[in-house]
């Protein structure tokens, strides 16, 4: 039994703020970002074990911030990736692995995580590592087709079996077994030597020198008003942008759902009501953004839209007689304030880059 304590609730803050926090710098830091994301979530149960504790259901609230930090970083991609086709294989990607992760959370199938493996992460990684020397949108789409069907098949199937079928542990299998150390060792070994004497003498000359930042924004879209102003001219309430955000939040609050044991509401119940306050904020941000009414910081902003979100929930409830939820209604109207405030700033400049590829040249 895990007993709480000053050091535990330090701790288990701590691990819990970091990866609330981290995923933050992934779109101004994407590749450090995400791979920082990837060590603090193989180590946090070490963490919690070097201290000497279990916290009790960790494993619900480590799926779920597994879901959040996906999700940041599909938001990045709205802001910062230039290639198109790339853009389109990653959506698929982790929209199908959404969808999937709040099936195993409703049926606790494991099989179901061996169906929709987590290929967004990785190649998200490999076009980050890209754009670090190469201009994405000289990429072919075979390679990107290719480098998605690599990773599934060659990378994430077996992860997902191991982890989440057969349920294994790596520390204790090397442990019992030192073999697989030395197999480990030969395999990074045997994929060094492929890349320096087949894919690296075929790599064509570097566009520009190392780039950790993303591109800059086109000064078109850059600000605020400028996102503004084309959510005007391009969005409306009843729009695919507003279906997405629908759709992204329905999954992601469902999911979430699943590791509050004080929830007592029904998926569908849950994905209807996001999906409602989904449609009331795109209206409400569209009448403001008519109004001219902008906040140019983003943290503004989604402070803001969450006070917003907080006062239509509690005027809702007083209206049916009803109280809020407390804790959990909050977490899920925070979630609902922070994805549409980025959605609704980053989705501009994806739609700018959309609009001004397919226009001819002139």
């Amino acid at each position: 039994m895990w007993i709480m304590s000053t050091g535990a609730d330090v701790v288990f803050l701590a691990v819990v703020a970091a990866r609330f926090l981290l995923p933050l710098a992934i779109p101004y830091l994407p590749l450090p970002a995400v791979l920082a994301c990837l060590v603090l979530d193989g180590v946090d149960q070490t963490i919690f074990q070097t201290f000497g504790y279990e916290p009790p259901g960790y494993q619900s609230y480590d799926k779920a911030m597994d879901v959040y930090y996906l999700s940041i970083a599909y938001l990045s991609t709205l802001r910062n990736w230039t290639s198109p086709t790339a853009f389109r294989i990653s959506r698929f990607l982790f929209f199908y692995r959404l969808a999937g992760a709040l099936l195993f959370e409703i049926t606790q199938a494991r099989w179901l995580l061996l169906v929709f493996p987590n290929v967004f992460e990785y190649f998200f990684i490999a076009y980050e590592m890209i754009r670090t020397r190469w201009s994405p949108v000289t990429v072919l789409t075979t390679w990107w087709l290719t480098t998605a069907a690599a990773i599934w098949i060659m990378v994430k199937l077996p992860q997902e079996w191991w982890l989440h079928v057969a349920q294994l542990d790596l520390t204790d299998e090397i442990a019992a077994h030192h073999w697989i150390l030395a197999l480990i060792a030969a395999l990074l070994a045997g994929l060094a030597g492929t890349f320096q004497r087949v894919i690296r003498p075929r790599l064509r000359p570097a566009d520009w020198d190392w780039r950790i930042r993303p591109e800059p924004l086109p000064e078109q879209i850059d600000e605020a008003h400028e996102q503004s102003a084309w959510r005007i001219r391009y969005d409306a309430v009843w729009s695919w942008n507003t279906s997405e955000k629908a759709l992204l939040l329905g999954l992601i609050c469902c999911v979430f759902a699943q590791m509050l044991p004080d929830f007592t509401g029904t998926t569908t119940e849950l994905f209807a009501g996001v999906g409602v306050a989904v449609v009331l904020n795109a209206a409400i941000s569209l009448a403001v953004a008519r109004r001219n009414w902008t906040i140019r910081s983003t943290a503004r902003a989604f402070a803001a839209r969450l006070l917003l979100m907080i006062a239509l929930a509690s005027a809702g409830d007083w209206l049916l007689g009803r109280r809020l939820d407390g804790y959990e209604t909050l977490f899920f109207l925070t979630m609902i304030s922070l994805i549409t405030t980025l959605h609704d700033r980053w989705r501009p400049i994806h739609g700018y880059r959309t609009v001004t590829a397919r226009a001819p040249s002139t």
